[in-house]
């Protein structure tokens, strides 16, 4: 047997591959790129994806270890799974190892076989066409039921009253048989007809069902409550009717079981789901039903866009702009220019659909680089809700709202609507403070305070999660004078049940909605239409149908106005206008209120009269002036670590490395711009000093190549054992 080595990527973040020797026995043509192998790492057993094999290796012989097993004897990854994941490692400047992770589930990361998706408990019809005498009318009806439905799981009959005896005796008659399947989603017993399409929503269809078998990019700019699902679903059906597979992403786990309950009301194709909601095996089993082709769509969360479709005819991103499709730790990557990079590659279009396009997204539409579909006008014969900014600004409120507010709650109330309160920030209040000395509650890890939460009382910090009990009395003066100052909403709440005390209030955050099964069960009982107050955080505010939701009171919109990220104004209008849109979505037309101390705020202004889109264009032109993304290519260099030197020292150093660099090999018609190192907005997190580097340039290759230079050499620097760091590329804020 020649001798040859296997080329592997481990889920360690080194920036290459390793060579192994392979199993004992085994040939050079066992091992196919996309295998899984086990390896011994140091003191780890790691679960590797097989690169490639090669006759030759720099390493000496006899430092090489063997594999210690091969656990698939074909490839679980295909070769465009394998140059999509090099693509990302590239572009994001990571581990190769590492970001195959995510193409897998994790049963299939800790070595478990494929079908252990499958379920047992299952029994088969073993021989339809034979002839059968059976003696006893329960056998005859337990046999007629394998004669119409072939599988049946073993809970399925006995709950239908057939006991385990009479299934044993049709098995020693050799009729029926154990068996294992992968359970697929079941299709609805009856489908519902298509909406009929206004013009908009019709053009909208036609431009992009045109562009079905090739890639495109596309944003569709609707307004809230426009029909853009609608959209996606008659695009989905021509998909499906070519034979192909959709994958639609959404930006919460929340917005899922609603998601999938219309679609399942639409299709006869079995629909898989997958969030981080479900464990581990649910996951695997949606994996492999998309993988295997079984499944025909495929709704689910940012993690999703790397499931194997072979199929693959049309990406949908529902609310593009959202934050959550752009992961945070680890791994930095964007859901949504993967999902473009994916589509292009496997030649199908791509829509991006959104009320509030981010910048970027818009950026590209405007300039012809992706095609631009608008729907200006709510479908049916619901309207736009009328907005209304209130000042409170020397006005006296009642237990944080303005009078003409609880006139206008009351009377939506009486005629029998639903009410919307949106206030960004769960708990009872957002400070404890001691009336006689000052002493506020403050997170000892944290450049933060803590929350003061009723139910159960404790003090927790959001950042670090850090939680401890409320004290009696002042810590600093022992004073009983501590009160909580501010509002949270449990708080608002409680005021809300003084105000409103014959109207049901129904909190929706974190806190009150922490399984799939309470979320389903809180926006059932929404949707009967009872009157109620829904108070609740951002997680009312994402793409969810209240028809019955008639008035919108936002009560904290000042947050993003004065933000030190240049972001900040983007994402707070997108969540103003997010929150909005569940007003109205029906036949009865829908009012919003927002209390702002900064009624003259131009910005705010522009937003409330002339919408979204014209201040997006004003923010644009500040971009430009200021030659910031989507202007330029931005990505930022973070650093942390207990000692605060440490951190601001190595980013210096970093600084400098580059800097080196770009006097070497720069190019002058792409000069880069390096801002800092300076601490984070909040400089100490979780016990750590945060400092950054901003980097920017107007030419994104250039960009790259001089962070591809940086991280290398940034991984040899000695001195800096006890200082984490990471790049985020396309980085969504820099707090």
């Amino acid at each position: 047997m020649s001798f040859f080595v296997v080329d592997i990527a481990l889920p360690v973040p080194l920036l290459r591959t390793f060579d192994y020797l392979p199993v004992d026995g085994d040939s050079q043509e066992n091992y196919q790129p996309g295998q899984r192998v086990r390896a011994d790492f140091g003191r780890q057993l790691l679960t590797g994806i097989v690169i490639g094999t090669r006759n030759t290796t720099d390493v000496p012989r006899d430092k090489l270890k063997p594999l210690l097993a091969r656990l698939d004897d074909q490839p679980l990854l295909s070769a465009h799974d394998l140059r999509l994941a090099r693509w990302m490692a590239d572009y994001y400047h990571h581990s190769l190892g590492d970001v195959l992770e995510h193409w897998i589930p994790t049963m299939l990361r800790r070595g478990a076989a494929l079908s252990e998706a499958d379920e047992p408990g299952w029994l088969r019809l073993a021989d339809p066409g034979r002839p059968v005498d059976l003696k006893g009318s329960k056998q005859t009806a337990l046999w007629q039921l394998f004669a119409q439905q072939p599988y049946i799981a073993h809970k399925q009959l006995t709950g239908r009253g057939y006991s385990l005896a009479q299934c044993r005796r049709l098995a020693e008659l050799e009729l029926i048989q154990e068996d294992t399947r992968l359970p697929l989603p079941e299709l609805p017993s009856s489908v519902r007809a298509p909406l009929p399409l206004n013009s908009e929503q019709q053009t909208a269809l036609d431009k992009i069902s045109a562009c079905l078998g090739r890639f495109q990019a596309a944003l569709l700019e609707g307004v809230t409550g426009s029909g853009k699902t609608e959209v996606y679903l008659q695009l989905i059906d021509q998909v499906i009717e070519r034979g192909q597979q959709a994958l639609v992403l959404v930006p919460e786990i929340g917005l899922t079981p609603q998601t999938v309950r219309r679609f399942q009301e639409r299709f006869n194709v079995p629909v898989a789901l997958l969030h981080s909601g479900l464990n581990d095996r649910e996951r695997l089993q949606g994996w492999r039903q998309a993988r295997e082709g079984h499944a025909r769509i495929l709704i689910g969360t940012r993690s999703a866009v790397f499931t194997p479709l072979p199929d693959l005819g049309l990406i949908i991103l529902d609310e593009e702009h959202d934050g959550s499709f752009k992961q945070q730790d680890g791994l930095r990557y964007s859901a949504r220019d993967f999902a473009l990079v994916r589509a292009h590659q496997a030649g199908v279009p791509v829509l991006l659909g959104s009320a509030t396009p981010c910048l970027e997204t818009l950026h590209n539409a405007l300039t012809g680089k992706y095609l631009h579909l608008k729907l200006t006008r709510r479908a049916g014969k619901a309207r736009p809700p009328g907005m209304k900014l209130h000042s409170i600004l020397h006005q006296p409120l009642t237990h944080g709202f303005a009078e003409p507010v609880l006139s206008a709650m009351h009377q939506h109330l009486s005629r029998g609507k639903q009410v919307l309160v949106f206030l960004n920030r769960r708990g009872f209040a957002p400070l404890l403070a001691c009336k006689q000395c000052g002493w506020m509650a403050e997170c000892r890890r944290c450049d933060a305070r803590l929350t003061l939460h009723q139910y159960p009382p404790h003090l927790h910090c959001h950042h670090c999660d850090h939680q401890q009990p409320v004290p009696r009395s002042c810590p600093e003066c022992h004073s009983p004078g501590i009160e909580a100052i501010g509002q949270g909403t449990e708080r608002i709440e409680e005021h809300l049940g003084t105000l409103f005390p014959s109207t049901k209030i129904k909190r929706v955050d974190r806190d009150t909605v922490r399984t799939k099964q309470a979320f389903d069960e809180l926006f059932d009982e929404i949707h009967t239409g009872d009157p109620c107050i829904l108070v609740g955080t951002q997680m009312l505010a994402k793409g969810h149908h209240f028809p019955d939701v008639t008035l919108v009171v936002i009560l904290d919109s000042d947050a993003g106005l004065f933000s030190a990220d240049f972001r900040g104004m983007e994402h707070s209008a997108q969540l103003i206008k997010q929150v909005a849109g569940r007003a109205g979505r029906a036949e009865d037309p829908g009012d919003v209120w927002i209390q702002t101390l900064y009624a003259d705020h131009p910005q705010l202004n522009l937003l409330i009269d002339d919408g979204y889109h014209a201040l997006a264009l004003s923010m644009l032109r500040e971009r430009l002036d200021q030659q910031l993304p989507p202007y330029s290519y931005m990505a930022m260099l973070r650093s942390e670590s207990e000692d605060k030197a440490q951190a601001q020292r190595f980013l210096e150093q970093a600084r400098h490395l580059m800097q080196q660099w770009l006097r070497q090999y720069g190019k002058k018609d792409a000069p880069l711009t390096l801002l800092g190192p300076f601490p984070a907005i909040m400089e100490r997190r979780n016990g750590r000093f945060r400092y950054q580097l901003q980097i920017f340039c107007p030419h994104r290759q250039a960009l790259h190549q001089a962070l591809d230079a940086a991280v290398k050499q940034l991984e040899g620097i000695k001195g800096f054992s006890k200082v984490r760091w990471h790049l985020d590329v396309d980085p969504l804020d820099t707090l």
